[in-house]
């Protein structure tokens, strides 16, 4: 009460004082009082604020758990292109070694070799590269191969044996009586 005397001044009298009793009262202009409207308005606003932030680690929790799937996912499109690249690579690897094989074959048989898996056998296939459809390394190794194993070339077909003819002594028509009579009589001492 001694506050409100010293405020009021000349104004504070007797009934003032019993009207207040023993009631404490509070200087509200210091700035320290809230309205409770304002109050109200700031708590509701503080409890807005509380949901949104629930909401949103709500969302958080969610986008890393979808996070997460995506993070296999991503790994896992990441193998499989690595493994297709490899598997490409192989194959055109394979593709470039069946061309190479191929041209050598058909150098080969061109050169005129007899047997090619023999010739085929005898060259350097790493020394030999094919571009498009030159072979680079071939002619060398083939000449080399002509002068050290001539009887790997040749012309055309091998030749027969026997020349397709009858055998010796088989003349085909009935035997001689004579040439018997004289073997028989030889034998006999005659």
């Amino acid at each position: 009460m001694s506050l409100l005397k010293e405020l009021l001044g000349d104004l504070y009298t007797e009934e003032i004082a019993k009207k207040i009793g023993d009631k404490e009262l509070a200087v509200i202009n210091d700035g320290s009082y809230v309205p409770r409207q304002k109050l109200n308005e700031k708590e509701q606003e503080a409890k807005d604020l509380r949901k949104q932030l629930d909401d949103r680690d709500k969302q958080l929790d969610d986008l890393k758990t979808k996070a997460a799937g995506n993070e296999d996912l991503q790994k896992q499109i990441q193998t499989l292109k690595d493994e297709n690249q490899n598997t490409k690579q192989e194959f055109e690897g394979k593709m470039a070694e069946q061309r190479l094989n191929s041209a050598i074959e058909l150098a080969i048989h061109q050169a005129g070799a007899k047997n090619v898996k023999a010739v085929r056998a005898l060259l350097n296939s790493d020394n030999i590269k094919v571009d498009g459809d030159k072979l680079f390394g071939f002619d060398d190794q083939i000449k080399g191969l002509r002068e050290s194993d001539a009887y790997l070339f040749g012309e055309g077909a091998p030749t027969t044996v026997g020349g397709g003819t009858n055998p010796a002594g088989g003349g085909g028509g009935k035997p001689s009586t004579v040439g018997m009579n004289d073997f028989i009589r030889t034998m006999a001492g005659r």
